[in-house]
């Protein structure tokens, strides 16, 4: 049985997609007010002395309005400097509740670096090697005896990524409540050549992992949810951060902000806070806070959970085509940070440690919609740490979906 988050509640009736569509954010809805925090992230007004403090105030409000962001919480962390925790916005675009940093989150593509984990795990315990290919614990991935569980988990496998099949992006959008299972993600992009030969080009792609997360039950036996709860979670300490899965998928423990996304088949913005995540499994389907992200920064960066050959292994970063980024097994490297970012409709999130000075950062917004071809959780990153670490600026374009 997995655990059940200490704050956890269930969520309220699922929202119907066609019968309530929120109003996009705005200019004007992005002003507002910097919210108290939640009591377990209490950080002193000027933690890190007031001039820079008041100056991260007003680059978060300028992102907000310029991105038209409805709610986001920024924790920002540096050894023997101090910290900057805040929230602003509003969780509810309807009620105009204010955004919270003690809020549960969909954490979207973070969720790999839980899977590779649960991955790395089983390495050090010989129980799979890196390269092993595929078709050793999974039948039928187009080229799968030369696609290893390295190239997958660093993003080089060649094969089409299924949330790249149109009648996949139609299925998910036409029903975003309907249940999807592994197999069938996959027989999205299985259907389609492989965009080229293993190990050889960087291609985000969610078929990878939850390739990966099959692996782990393969070799496990047990559901990954259950694998990553008592195998990984546990071990972190992280009473916050769950997998949603089974007959409970689309259970959302309160409290949470609403999620807003245009990724609908009109365009137009929707409430996505009760959409079912089952169609990103372990590549994107678990919820976090922002205590556990704080602590899961430096977990997954420093490698505390694995063996230090393994954990050398997995910083092994390798050229992205993204200016400034880096990927390695299941996390990234852009400008000193190491971590990981995450986006599903309605939210987006940044998890990232910087060695050089302990500084560990967390960003958490409730709309997934771009601006400019960038992501909004990027603008956020990329802000704060322009001003709170300016020799180590979060500047890749890091893709998520």
């Amino acid at each position: 049985m997995r655990r059940i988050p200490s704050r956890r509640l269930l969520a309220g009736v699922l929202l119907l997609m066609a019968s309530a569509l929120a109003a996009p954010a705005t200019a004007a809805s992005a002003a507002g007010p910097v919210h108290p925090v939640g009591v377990h992230d209490a950080c002193p007004s000027d933690g890190l002395g007031r001039g820079v403090a008041a100056r991260l105030d007003k680059a978060v409000a300028d992102v907000r309005r310029e991105a038209g962001i409805p709610g986001v919480a920024v924790g920002l962390w540096i050894q023997g400097k101090g910290c900057y925790v805040r929230a602003t916005g509003v969780a509810n675009t309807a009620t105009r509740e204010p955004m919270r940093t003690d809020f549960y989150s969909r954490i979207g593509s973070e969720t790999k670096t839980f899977t590779v984990t649960a991955l790395l795990q089983l390495v050090d315990e010989g129980r799979i090697r890196l390269d092993d290919p595929i078709d050793r614990y999974v039948h039928g991935v187009p080229n799968g005896r030369h696609i290893t569980l390295r190239h997958l988990a660093e993003m080089r496998s060649g094969l089409f990524p299924y949330s790249a099949d149109p009648g996949f992006v139609h299925d998910l959008l036409s029903d975003p409540t309907r249940s999807f299972t592994p197999p069938e993600l996959l027989a999205y992009g299985f259907k389609h050549r492989n965009t080229s030969a293993p190990g050889k080009v960087f291609v985000y792609n969610n078929s990878n992992l939850v390739l990966l997360g099959l692996v782990v039950e393969k070799v496990t036996g047990h559901h990954i949810a259950d694998v990553i709860d008592h195998r990984v979670l546990r071990r972190a300490h992280l009473d916050n951060t769950l997998f949603p899965d089974g007959p409970n998928v689309r259970e959302f423990p309160e409290p949470h902000a609403h999620g807003y996304t245009n990724q609908t088949l009109s365009g137009e913005v929707a409430d996505s806070t009760d959409w079912n995540p089952s169609w990103a499994w372990s590549a994107g389907a678990m919820i976090s806070d922002m205590r556990d992200l704080r602590s899961w920064a430096r977990t997954v960066a420093t490698g505390t959970l694995l063996s230090p050959e393994t954990q050398k292994q997995r910083l092994k970063t390798l050229p992205t085509g993204f200016p400034g980024l880096g990927y390695g097994l299941g996390i990234f490297e852009t400008g000193g940070w190491i971590g990981h970012n995450g986006s599903i409709p309605g939210y987006e999130s940044v998890t990232v440690y910087l060695p050089a000075q302990k500084a560990t950062l967390v960003v958490l917004l409730n709309t997934d919609i771009t601006t400019g071809g960038q992501e909004p959780s990027t603008l956020v990153a990329r802000a704060v740490t322009g001003i709170a670490t300016p020799d180590h600026v979060y500047d890749g374009v890091a893709p998520t979906r």
